[in-house]
């Protein structure tokens, strides 16, 4: 069976986040649909998978609604198993970076969305512009647009701790980045409102810069929050392997969370000190055989 993965989400009030959350549940249980949306009074935010009938029919479900016409889908191929489940829920942001009173809406304020092929235009042409990376650092770490800025982001909401350090570019053309969009459309708009002058966001996100460039200014693999992990796109066979084993430093895509269920901290290993003990560091393997 051919299995597809649904990228989306839009800036949108949604006055009944509750009813849309049911409806929602309800026809991925009757289509097999598994994956996580997050819904709120600002908009809708999803990964999907499911068979290719399904996907494609949730696609048209979505957009009959008036409010969803014009969603836009980044489609990849999927496994099956990218999620364990379907899971819903309402929350009071579709990507949570905790503004309190300085909050606002992106749907009424961001900054002009950048085309993928504008943006690889300026990079082609050096362009002096700052590329500021939204993700968080273990995405940084595997795949990264070369000399872009990287902010030391645990969590997207840890952006108000750093922003203050970012003032150097405040005066530059600035476009941040992220997986699909959703993180940028609202760090944009923050940038602005934090005094940056030339600010704009890569429409689609990385994704789609991938799939129209796949040998282009993005090095490495798309790091996704599903049990994919990474993903390339097609086109990109070769690309340069930026990931790092967090014990050798040998050259490596493939994440794993240590075996010690103590520690469970998420690390590229590389194969050889995979089939040596699949944990983080020496003490780590340690507990696990004090165990066995």
């Amino acid at each position: 069976m051919e299995y597809q993965v649904l990228l989306y989400y839009k800036y949108i009030t949604i006055d009944n986040p509750e009813e849309l959350m049911l409806a929602h549940k309800e026809f991925g249980k009757t289509h097999n649909l598994k994956g996580r949306i997050i819904i709120a009074k600002e908009g809708i935010n999803g990964t999907l998978e499911g068979a290719l009938a399904d996907t494609q029919a949730y696609e048209q479900w979505l957009t009959a609604d008036p409010r969803f016409a014009d969603m836009w889908f980044k489609r990849s191929p999927g496994t099956g198993e990218a999620f364990p489940k379907l899971s819903v829920k309402v929350r009071p942001e579709i990507v949570s970076l905790h503004l309190g009173e300085e909050d606002f809406n992106p749907a009424e304020f961001t900054a002009p969305h950048l085309p993928a092929e504008k943006l690889h235009e300026w990079l082609e042409q050096g362009e002096d512009l700052v590329i500021i990376d939204m993700r968080n650092q273990y995405e940084m770490k595997v795949g990264r647009f070369a000399d872009s800025v990287l902010p030391p982001l645990n969590n997207f909401r840890d952006l108000r701790q750093v922003v203050d350090d970012l003032q150097e570019f405040k005066d530059k053309k600035v476009v941040p980045i992220c997986t699909g969009g959703v993180r940028c459309e609202k760090a944009s708009g923050y940038l602005l409102k934090k005094g940056f002058k030339d600010v704009y966001q890569l429409e689609g996100g990385i994704v789609t810069y991938m799939e129209k460039f796949p040998m282009g200014h993005f090095k490495g693999k798309l790091y996704v929050f599903d049990n994919r992990l990474v993903m390339g796109m097609p086109g990109g066979e070769g690309q340069e392997v930026i990931g790092k084993c967090d014990i050798c430093g040998d050259p490596s895509e493939k994440y794993i969370n240590c075996a010690n269920q103590t520690c469970h901290d998420h690390i590229i290993i590389c194969d050889t000190c995979f089939e040596k003990s699949p944990t983080c560091s020496k003490t780590c393997a340690e507990a696990i055989m004090a165990t066995v």
